[in-house]
């Protein structure tokens, strides 16, 4: 049993704290993850982990020797990089994460593109809409649309999306056309909502001539996969909060329209994230260089031509306002 494949199972088991998502995390069985463990706790002569019948918690030695291994592991990456920079044939596999809509639009269709131009690199994508913990997934690289909160990855901007409000006509001519945020709280629209564990606020943050407000919406259909909710809305189930280059084409073709026009929701920043160490990694590189211009390109050919209305709003640092509950009565 190679000593490198127990170190780096020893480090999944440690940051995920559970063997069998180590398991799967390198595509293997929780047998073999628990055998590789074993065998390192034999050479090491020491146990690493107190296995109780819920999780993992390693042992005082595990704690010391992780930083250890970590230290060999990222040993072993330099080393491989630095042989892929010297040769200029870069191999490996490379783990990209990216939210649903995102990685179906312009991930999945330049894959192919990629893997041709590099064939030596495999390339392994975990989409979601969820929050992705980069490092607790061992990913390489992820695309992120939103506010980037954790520090210790390297940004690196590919587009500001503009978000739009829209509705399929069915749902207008059922219940009318909301002019503003307090129009779908007064007027108790079904706002369809991207709901999925551990989001922290169900809210819509809009632009107002006051400045951005936070505005508490409801519905009936909640969902964590963006797509979906773009479904319900073009069968009229609602209203929904999307970035433009998600429904161009239907606004285009007249099957959904912008509604409360008069506070636009805020843009979405479109990034690359890596974790710093990463980026010294060739594929990081070749893969980062390759994708971002394609997007770019790509989204704005599906933009072009869609005009958004536009609000003055006060400076960035304005504080958003919360929108007051509707009145029961």
């Amino acid at each position: 049993m190679s000593y490198v494949n127990m170190i780096r199972m020893f480090v999944r088991v440690y940051e995920l704290g559970s063997m069998s998502a180590a398991a799967r995390d390198q595509r293997t069985s929780p047998a073999v993850a628990s055998g590789r463990i074993s065998e390192l706790e034999k050479h090491l002569g020491v146990r690493l982990f107190n296995r109780t019948t819920r999780k993992l918690q390693p042992t005082e030695n595990g704690r010391i020797f992780y930083e250890g291994a970590l230290g060999i592991l990222h040993a072993i990456e330099d080393a491989e990089s630095a042989v892929a920079d010297a040769t200029q044939n870069p191999r490996g596999v490379l783990f990209v994460g990216a939210p649903l809509g995102v990685g179906r639009r312009f991930l999945g269709p330049f894959v192919p593109d990629f893997k041709a131009a590099y064939p030596l690199i495999d390339l392994r994508l975990r989409l979601s809409d969820r929050i992705i913990d980069v490092t607790a997934e061992g990913l390489d690289v992820v695309l992120h649309l939103g506010r980037l909160e954790d520090s210790a990855l390297k940004m690196r901007v590919i587009a500001e999306c503009p978000r739009i409000l829209c509705a399929a006509p069915a749902y207008v001519a059922r219940r009318g056309m909301p002019q503003d945020g307090t129009a779908l709280i007064r007027d108790r629209h079904d706002c369809l909502n991207l709901r999925y564990p551990g989001a922290k606020e169900f809210q819509w943050a809009l632009q107002t001539p006051a400045g951005v407000q936070k505005f508490d919406i409801s519905g009936p259909y909640e969902s964590d996969d963006g797509d979906v909710l773009t479904d319900w809305a073009l069968a009229g189930h609602g209203i929904v909060l999307k970035p433009l280059f998600e429904v161009g084409a239907y606004l285009r073709t007249g099957q959904l329209v912008p509604v409360a026009i008069a506070t636009p929701p805020l843009p979405v920043t479109l990034s690359l994230l890596t974790p710093h160490r990463r980026l010294r990694d060739p594929k990081v590189r070749l893969f980062a260089d390759f994708i971002v211009g394609r997007i770019r390109t790509d989204m704005a050919a599906q933009v072009q031509g869609l005009d958004l209305p536009e609000i003055e709003v006060r400076p960035k640092d304005a504080q958003p306002q919360r929108q007051p509950d509707p009145d029961p009565t």
